[in-house]
This record gives structure tokens, sequence and C-alpha cells, in this order.
């Protein structure tokens, strides 16, 4: 009898063990996933000061656009909690937007070299950020999910694991950007 209770009580242990042991690697998946949104966007922070620089010589009256840009750049570096990241960023994406439609009004500028190569590194930044979001929201996902199903919900109840915020969007950045000559 006492062997089978012995046996048992392993098991429990061992799946417990099990259990919080997943829930740590899909809490180290999440914090992983948002180290790459974070170095893609500094990737993004990096270039734009030579982005408003090659911009300005070409536009130096369209200077509220380039302050916007600033801005919404130091906005999220002073920004602390994964929402108000996304909120930062989705600003920032929305100010860089208007910076490529003002080189539509802008022939010289569109037909500059440092500014087209600018506006390729960011398109190609750009893609890799699409593509960080999506990882991160599909891993905390993932996480909620496993801290949410029963048994390991009691895990994660007991150890402290804790639901992860979605990166977000906002309905601004699903607008098309509205060029006007």
């Amino acid at each position: 009898m006492w062997i089978v209770l012995l046996i048992v009580l392993a098991v429990i242990i061992f799946a417990v063990i099990g259990m919080y042991n997943n829930l740590v690697t899909l809490r180290m998946r999440v914090k992983n996933a948002w180290a790459q949104i974070d170095t893609q966007l500094k990737r993004r922070f990096d270039l734009i000061p030579n982005l408003v620089e090659t911009v300005k010589g070409y536009a130096a009256h369209e200077e509220t656009t380039l302050e916007k840009v600033i801005a919404a750049r130091n906005a999220y570096a002073s920004a602390s909690t994964v929402d108000e990241k996304a909120q930062a960023n989705n600003q920032l994406t929305n100010t860089l937007k208007s910076i490529f439609a003002l080189s539509e009004s802008y022939p010289d500028l569109k037909a500059n070299e440092n500014f087209m190569a600018l506006q390729t590194e960011l398109t190609g930044t750009e893609d890799k950020i699409a593509y960080s979001r999506q990882f991160y929201n599909d891993t905390v996902q993932m996480y909620n999910t496993a801290i949410m199903k029963f048994p390991a919900n009691l895990i994660a109840g007991m150890f402290g694991f804790k639901e992860e915020a979605f990166f977000k969007i906002d309905e601004s950045e699903k607008e098309a950007v509205k060029v006007q000559f």
C-alpha cells in the first residue's frame, strides 16, 4: 500500500515539476519574443535620425512632420510597459508613413540615393517588426492558454504566472495614408 502511495505521490510531484518547467519555458519564450521586437525597433530608431536629416535638406518647411517623428521616437524610449511601447510604436509608424507620403511631394527627395537607401532599410525593418509582432502574439497566446488550462492553472496560480499582454495596433494604423498635393 505504501509503495503504491509513494508511486502516486512521485507521479504527482513529477507532473507538477513538468507543468512548472513548461510554464517557465513559455514565459521565457514570451520575453524572448518581446526582445526580438525591441531589437527591430532599436534598429528602426537608429535609422530615423539619418532619415530625418536627409528629409530636412529637401523639405525644411515640413518641420512639424519631422518633429512628430522625433517626438514619437522619444515617447517609445520613455515607455515602460508593453501597452505603452505598442502605443508609442503605433504613433511612430503613423508619422513614418507621413514622411514617406511627403516624399511624393518632393521629386528630388524621392530620387535621392540616401533617402531611397534609408527607405529600403526602413521597409525591411518594418517587415521584420511585423513578423516579430506576429511571433510575439503567437507566443503570448500559447503562454496565456497554458496558464489558463487545467491543471496547469493551479500551478500557475501558486507560482504567480500572470497573463501577458498582446501587442496591439491602433485603429488609426489600419487606415491608408492620405497623400495630398
